[in-house]
């Protein structure tokens, strides 16, 4: 969804509050405060700051989404061979930065947001997610687990979880990151080079022979 005017104003607010601060450390006051607009704005536009921060998921994961679906598609009517984890976590890491492209915060809102999404009492967060966007990403991660290694169900459960988690984590840290090899090395990279970075990793986790380990107490 496309907001303008004072709805746009309060989006734009609350992302920069949501970046600096984080989710749950930002009030709605301070929000209408960098918007200037009174409480009954954000109320009138989104019901509650829980529909706010909806609007925030809905204007990176909709773009987000929409571009991987379409190259998709493309990369389907040009050939029907198996499209490759490598080219698939390329066409991720390609659509994550488009969403770089918005402003120099969006990336980290944008893992913010998902991390929020895991952590206790955010169960409205995860179903709006789920319901909004769940389908729209399954064709995407039934391909993504066709070239990993067989393994069953609750296996690639947890390493598509690893997967996000690693990307989230970087991505969230980026800057803190970067500040930290800019110490060690004298070098700093930029996002695009960092996801470049991490496919090669993550294809390896997710081609990794699964052996079932079992561990017992001693």
């Amino acid at each position: 969804m496309q907001y303008t005017g004072t709805a746009a104003n309060i989006v734009r607010a609350a992302e920069t509050l949501f970046a600096e601060q984080g989710f749950t450390e930002t009030t709605v006051r301070q929000i209408t405060a960098r918007a200037d607009v009174n409480l009954a704005a954000v109320n009138y536009h989104f019901g509650s700051k829980k529909g706010l921060i909806q609007a925030v998921a809905e204007k990176f994961l909709g773009p987000l989404c929409q571009n991987i679906e379409q190259v998709l598609d493309q990369r389907m009517a040009a050939s029907d061979k198996t499209i490759s984890l490598e080219e698939l976590l390329e066409m991720l890491m390609r659509a994550l930065l488009g969403v770089n492209q918005n402003n120099d915060h969006a990336l980290s809102v944008f893992m913010r947001l998902l991390d929020l999404a895991y952590m206790k009492h955010q169960e409205d967060l995860r179903d709006f997610l789920i319901e909004r966007y769940g389908s729209r990403v399954q064709t995407f991660i039934a391909m993504i687990r066709k070239d990993a290694a067989p393994m069953e169900d609750d296996e690639f459960f947890w390493r598509l979880h690893f997967l996000l988690g690693s990307i989230t984590f970087t991505l969230s840290n980026f800057h803190t990151l970067n500040a930290i090899e800019r110490r060690e090395f004298e070098s700093g990279a930029e996002v695009e080079r960092i996801l470049h970075r991490m496919i090669p990793v993550l294809t390896a986790g997710l081609q990794a022979r699964a052996d079932r380990v079992y561990f017992c107490r001693i």
